[in-house]
């Protein structure tokens, strides 16, 4: 396993820092309730299709942190770097405190 987890302090220090990319890998019912700001939306079932450069750190979350981290471990045995999976995912985000935004 080549990911880290991260939990929301981190990903916070991570975002304040700049250069982190930030995916949301739930449904798009689950999307349309909210995604941390910055999120890019590509539903788990996509992952394997999509093209982009998975080797600049990225930081993946889904409701609770199951399907994320599958996402980092598939992303990973395919030979991907620098991701990590948010731990409790957005649930953890908003029982921190933190707010939600709409995706643009």
């Amino acid at each position: 396993m080549s990911f880290s987890n991260i939990d929301v302090a981190g990903l916070l220090e991570l975002q304040n820092s700049g250069g982190v990319r930030l995916v949301d890998v739930r449904t798009d019912a689950e999307v349309s309730r909210g995604v941390i700001p910055g999120a890019i939306h590509i539903p788990l079932h996509l992952i394997p299709l999509t093209e982009m450069d998975w080797n600049i750190p990225t930081v993946i979350y889904c409701q609770s942190g199951g399907r994320s981290g599958q996402a980092c471990s598939f992303l990973s045995a395919k030979g991907w770097n620098g991701l990590s999976n948010l731990q409790g995912g957005i649930l953890a985000w908003v029982a921190s405190g933190n707010a939600l935004s709409r995706l643009a």
